[in-house]
């Protein structure tokens, strides 16, 4: 592997000015995404509202009278702020995540830059599916539950109406929409922690009944206080443990063929020298 790294010693204050390069990028590149995202953050409120419509025709209601509200004068603007910082922060991961890369990507092998540049591509995409999931299924769901616990005025009883704040509303989708992304990272954690020989397939199969609790626990901590998002959580949590296991599988198995092409490359020159 020799030529394959930048060995040569670098003063400190050059690793600091390399840092401070990525971090003005990342930066940069955030706050721009972010006034582009305030300029249309009414509208990307609106897109995240549709869950909340899915919800009201799931629970029979009338659409036309659903509605959000807010409390106090700049309850909405702040919402809009957070809008913009959560639609930012997704535009922007793609350079964030390039400029981190080009930070540690000196220190690594040729090898290594290879095979860290999947995760980088995977990491995203499995965060999207977790938001893609959310959005689709489990915020309607989660909103149908509320509504369902709604109370018609019938009997002498009084009315019980749903009437969310758009700030618990938003943090409500972005809480959900964490929790799923992050838990969508695991066989991208697992896999790198294979592929430098911290975690085995055979410790994780061995470990899956303590996983499976700690799906729940995790679950019951990230998501609201309702069954339907924990177990909503849990379930994909224990697949995705499963895919785990099988790709540190396939990295163990990559890890021995190749140890076995080395292992005859060197029979090859020894069988050759002793010729």
């Amino acid at each position: 592997m020799t030529g394959d790294i930048d060995d040569k010693p670098q003063p400190l204050i050059e690793h600091l000015m390399e840092l401070r390069t990525r971090l003005i990028w990342s930066l940069v590149t955030f706050f721009i995404a972010f006034i582009a995202c305030f300029a249309v953050a009414k509208h990307l409120f609106n897109y995240l509202v549709y869950p909340y419509k899915w919800a009201v025709v799931w629970a029979h209601l009338d659409v036309s009278k659903a509605e959000l509200i807010y409390t106090a004068p700049q309850e909405f603007f702040f919402t809009q702020v957070k809008v913009a910082m959560f639609g930012a922060l997704v535009i922007a991961f793609p350079v964030i995540a390039a400029q981190i890369y080009k930070f540690v990507a000196p220190g690594l092998y040729k090898n290594e830059r290879g095979a860290f540049l999947p995760f980088l591509v995977a990491s995203p995409v499995l965060f999207l599916l977790g938001a893609g999931l959310v959005y689709f299924f489990f915020a309607p769901m989660v909103m149908w539950f509320f509504l369902k616990m709604q109370q018609v005025p019938a009997d002498g009883q009084i009315g019980i109406a749903l009437l969310p704040k758009v700030s618990e509303y938003l943090s409500l989708i972005m809480t959900l929409v964490f929790s799923f992304g992050l838990v969508f990272q695991l066989p991208v954690i697992t896999t790198l922690l294979a592929r430098v020989g911290l975690l085995t397939s055979a410790w994780l199969a061995e470990k899956r009944k303590f996983a499976i609790v700690l799906a729940f626990i995790v679950a019951a901590v990230l998501t609201p206080p309702d069954p339907m998002s924990q177990i909503g959580l849990a379930v994909p949590t224990i697949l995705l443990y499963e895919i785990s296991i099988y790709a540190a599988r396939l990295v163990e198995r990559q890890r021995a063929r190749q140890t076995s092409e080395e292992n005859d490359e060197k029979s090859d020159v020894t069988k050759t020298d002793s010729v």
